[in-house]
């Protein structure tokens, strides 16, 4: 199970001169991945835009995006997506998520359910679908398939419903927040939704993301979260017990807000990279 590292770039205003500089020094430091997340009613970068705006810039560093697929049409979704995949030259990576569920976020998505996760399983195989040419319910194939194949589909979470989804519907998993024992017990929960739903997971598809914080000045609580991997050490040491228990993929998140990227960049390739495999 090889491991990779992905950096991710946080929440931060749309400015399209920073992110293609974070997004070209990623590439040039090494990392594998650059990771954008969807977070709806803050003020941070839609992650279609941001992963339209980094593919013009690069050209072998993958882009991901974690998406709350809400607020579109199905049709319209899957179609954007694949056009994506496209312009970026096959390099898209999708990770979709229920969203944070909060009264602002259901209204501005226009989403009329409490039941995020239901309707998240309903959507999966549309996708799936219109990305492999079908028509499905009566909507008509898409006019443009994406670059990839096989565009994967990763979900998240940690409690008992995200896991059997998980294990049912996806193609890769990304925890969070969690120490190797929990994520012990999540790959257990996915291994065994997988086989009750007659599929093979990947082995090499487990996830995490991990937020860090440089120092004691940077671990300060951020939008309500706090991190106890502080320091060089402590992310290393954290990283090496997950890949002993059979996490592959990582998303690193600093907790407070990057000022410098090409300073944080370095550290984290000192910090991390030579752990690749």
């Amino acid at each position: 199970m090889p491991v990779r590292f992905a950096v991710s770039a946080g929440a931060r205003l749309p400015d399209a001169d920073a992110l293609r500089a974070m997004v070209v020094e990623a590439e040039r430091v090494g990392f594998g991945t650059v990771w954008f997340s969807d977070l709806t009613v803050t003020p941070s970068t839609d992650p279609i835009l941001a992963v339209a705006t980094a593919a013009a810039c690069t050209s072998t560093v993958k882009l991901g995006m974690t998406i709350v697929p809400f607020g579109y049409a199905p049709w319209v979704f899957a179609r954007q997506l694949a056009q994506l995949d496209r312009l970026a030259g096959g390099r898209l990576r999708v990770l979709l998520v229920p969203g944070l569920g909060q009264p602002s976020e259901r209204e501005a998505l226009d989403l009329t359910t409490n039941h995020r996760g239901d309707a998240l399983d309903r959507l999966i195989p549309t996708f799936r679908a219109l990305w492999n040419g079908e028509d499905v319910d009566g909507l008509p194939a898409l006019p443009v398939r994406p670059e990839q194949d096989a565009l994967q589909i990763w979900l998240a979470g940690k409690g008992p419903k995200a896991l059997d989804r998980a294990g049912t519907l996806a193609d890769g998993w990304r925890g969070g927040g969690m120490h190797a024992t929990q994520a012990v017990e999540a790959k257990q929960a996915i291994e065994r939704a997988a086989v009750a739903a007659g599929r093979v997971f990947d082995r090499g598809h487990f996830g995490m993301t991990v937020a860090y914080a440089r120092d004691e000045h940077d671990a300060a609580p951020h939008f309500g979260e706090t991190t106890s991997i502080v320091g060089r050490d402590a992310l290393r040491a954290h990283v090496e017990r997950l890949v002993d228990v059979g996490i592959s993929k990582f998303s690193l998140r600093r907790l407070a807000q990057v000022t410098s990227w090409d300073d944080e960049l370095a550290w984290l390739a000192d910090a991390v990279l030579d752990l690749e495999t």
